[in-house]
């Protein structure tokens, strides 16, 4: 039997859990296995009393690409078994961050896309640097970011999430600043890095007690109702993941060419 690789790597320095993920070759996706290493890094720093705050970041020019679907297929799974298995792990994730009574940091420097937006809404806080771009394309490919939407909804101004959630368009991070997703956006590495110190000296100043307490109220709205949501968006993904349009969808996009219905000039 092959040894397990290691797709999440985890440092604790000055208080605090840097969990990076390292799985490049596929973009960051929601494997089975990078999951369970991430589940394990931020249930082991929530466990540690020496962690003041987890920080969430990557290796590669992806983020988080979302679900490994191809992954989940190469393990015997049907369409639908793997699209059950990818909400199902969809919301036990975002739910993680959001319990964790430490802050979660997202520090991103590339793109973001499908599940990876669920990390990020799932996040305290998020920041980004200038080599990021993000876009939910799920509607072009007759689907909709359904379970990840109860976790963004949230966070992003009402037109920023009728424009972007409908047009699939790609933003920046200044942009993405403007849209309530992203804490701050940083112009360069160096600034990403002085940007997200800043917030861990004043984390590092806050008591385990004071943090748990306070992280418990801004979470309190997103956790109301949050195992009746994502279940009722899971099974609206079910549905759309079995439609006739979104098998034209992912066949197009598969095979580079425009979708039947898509009636732009470009």
């Amino acid at each position: 039997m092959s040894e397990e690789k290691t797709l999440v790597h985890t440092a604790v320095e000055a208080a605090v859990c840097t969990v990076t993920l390292d799985s490049p070759h596929n973009r960051n996706a929601l494997s089975s296995t990078l999951v369970r290493q991430l589940r394990e890094a931020i249930a082991a720093a929530g466990a540690d009393p020496a962690v003041r705050a987890v920080v969430v970041t990557h290796t590669g020019g992806t983020f988080c690409a979302g679900a490994d679907l191809a992954e989940a297929l190469s393990r015997g799974l049907t369409p639908e078994e793997a699209t059950a298995e990818v909400g199902s792990t969809m919301s036990a994730l975002m739910r993680s961050f959001i319990e964790l009574p430490k802050p979660v940091i997202v520090k991103i420097d590339g793109h973001v896309r499908a599940g990876g937006f669920g990390l990020v809404g799932a996040a305290d806080m998020a920041l980004a640097g200038p080599s990021s771009t993000f876009a939910l394309t799920e509607s072009r490919l007759g689907l909709a970011p359904s379970i990840i939407s109860v976790v963004l909804l949230p966070r992003m101004t009402a037109r920023a999430a009728g424009r972007y959630f409908l047009t699939g368009e790609t933003f920046g991070a200044a942009q993405a600043v403007t849209t309530g997703l992203l804490t701050a956006a940083a112009e360069s590495p160096q600034d990403l890095d002085q940007r997200l110190e800043e917030i861990l000296e004043g984390v590092r100043k806050a008591s385990p007690q004071g943090l748990a307490a306070s992280k418990k109220l801004t979470t309190a709205a997103l956790l109301d109702g949050f195992d009746e949501a994502t279940a009722a968006r899971a099974a609206e993904s079910m549905a759309a993941f079995a439609s006739e349009e979104a098998r034209e969808g992912m066949t197009a996009f598969l095979s580079k060419r425009k979708p039947s219905w898509d009636a732009s000039s470009s």
